[in-house]
């Protein structure tokens, strides 16, 4: 674990493998930290590659942004990590929110991405509906804190009968949500309701593009992710069975061989 100051936040991340190794920066979603990516670091510094896996300003280790974080603030922070590492380029993916996040990166930097990975995310701008939701949890957020919020959704942030047959996992992703600093959350939440419509960006993506999802994610389902796939150039989908929102823990065998093939293949 290091830390750095960057665009005036503290930022956590880890730097792990060979830095001869092809850089790829792994990007956690909402109301996660860096230690999401655990087994898929595992496995790709174990194959040769540079993984950076950063905790989002107002999540994890990292200093916290009260008020309002776009998405555009995160894809900067992870810009100037880079240069922090001396990384011209990297693979950039990310699961969820951090999907977008990795969607606005292409759009901001896109000569610095060698290649996307998106898992269990979604390309269009926020709904009227959507943007309201976000505001309400955010205000419950700060409210009332992160604990009842995270139980409620954790048969969804996994498949709900992962929730059981994968205590070690559930207890772990809860643990996540609820070590969350609910003024990051709330943060991010406002921003991301905010997000443009990444498809235009996607549809012009000359770089490799891996797209991966959970068969069974409600979030953000198959029929989502096949709506990625058919924009983007270039582009490999892999549905990793049985699995939901978060199939790099659910599933990390599975989800590491698609990355590695992909990665081994493309880049």
């Amino acid at each position: 674990m290091t830390s750095t100051t960057l665009r005036s936040v503290t930022i956590d991340y880890d730097d792990l493998g060979p830095s001869t190794g092809v850089p790829v920066l792994l990007v956690h979603g909402h109301p996660f930290d860096r230690t999401l990516w655990a087994p898929q670091a595992r496995a790709l510094t174990g194959a040769g590659h540079r993984v950076v896996t950063p905790d989002l300003r107002g999540y994890g280790r990292s200093g916290v942004t009260p008020g309002k974080v776009l998405l555009a603030d995160f894809a900067d922070d992870l810009a100037a990590l880079l240069d922090h590492l001396g990384i011209e380029r990297a693979v950039v993916g990310g699961v969820s929110m951090g999907g977008q996040i990795t969607m606005e990166f292409q759009l901001r930097h896109p000569r610095r991405v060698r290649a996307l990975v998106l898992s269990d995310t979604s390309a269009p701008a926020e709904t009227d509906e959507g943007k309201r939701f976000r505001d309400r949890l955010a205000d419950r957020l700060l409210a009332e804190g992160m604990d009842g919020y995270a139980h409620e959704v954790i048969d969804k942030m996994l498949a709900d009968y992962n929730v059981t047959a994968m205590p070690d996992v559930a207890a772990r992703v809860l643990e996540m949500m609820c070590a969350t600093d609910p003024r990051g959350a709330a943060a991010a939440l406002r921003g991301r309701a905010e997000r443009p419509d990444y498809r235009e960006v996607l549809a012009a993506v000359e770089a490799p593009v891996l797209i991966a999802v959970g068969a069974d994610d409600v979030y953000t389902p198959v029929a989502e992710a096949e709506a990625i796939h058919r924009l983007v150039p270039h582009a490999t989908l892999a549905v990793i069975e049985k699995a939901g929102h978060l199939p790099g823990a659910e599933q990390p065998e599975r989800f590491n061989a698609a990355l590695l093939e992909f990665l081994a293949a493309q880049v």
